[in-house]
């Protein structure tokens, strides 16, 4: 079964915006498969609640790699959307005890994922642009050239200690802008150098 993998506060901006410290590592962790759905309405843990949403550039690997190997042109065979949805208050919450955090990122659907796009479409790695309309407002717009860490960095890292598998996926990071969101709420995300555009129901 592929793994899940998240990395954290990838975007300088948006860790300023929580009060968080800038990392000088990849802050990476897990996610339950069960949180992976379509853009489109699905089941949702806490649907009662009001989360916090994360667009990120999601990564498909394309083979199974080695330890300390390095990245290369096929280490990703696709890329997607994906919300990261947060449970802000019980992530708070949780952090202040000095425990993990896991129940406020990993839960049912609390993964929208969208289609995957083919890593040969993309022009250069390193200035993928994206951004992530809420009703119709455009609330983040993404850029790999401002990400801490890049992809590039990302599949290192990985393969410095947990080499990656054929079929794993890394959310990659948020930008800054985040902000509420709630169940029924449309959404979409935009690749504007492909001219796609894919919509969405929480």
């Amino acid at each position: 079964m592929a793994a899940i993998y998240c990395i954290g506060r990838n975007y300088k901006k948006h860790a300023e915006e929580l009060g968080n410290a800038i990392p000088t590592e990849p802050m990476i962790f897990l996610s339950s498969p069960i949180a992976l759905r379509p853009l489109k309405e699905g089941d949702l843990a806490f649907s009662n609640e009001t989360f916090h949403y994360e667009a990120e550039l999601v990564l498909r690997i394309g083979y199974d790699h080695h330890l300390g190997e390095k990245f290369n042109k096929n280490s990703i065979e696709s890329l997607s959307f994906g919300i990261d949805l947060t449970r802000r208050v019980e992530q708070t919450r949780l952090k202040e005890k000095g425990h993990p955090w896991t129940t406020s990122k990993s839960f049912l659907g609390s993964k929208p994922l969208g289609d995957f796009y083919p890593i040969s479409q993309f022009k250069n790695l390193k200035k993928i642009k994206y951004n992530f309309y809420v009703e119709g407002s455009l609330r983040q717009a993404g850029n790999t050239e401002n990400m801490i860490f890049s992809i590039e960095d990302i599949i290192n890292h990985f393969n410095s200690f947990s080499p990656l598998k054929k079929g794993d996926l890394i959310f990659t990071g948020t930008p800054e802008g985040v902000g509420e969101i709630k169940k029924g709420v449309k959404f979409k995300f935009e690749f504007p150098e492909l001219n796609i555009i894919e919509e969405g129901k929480l």
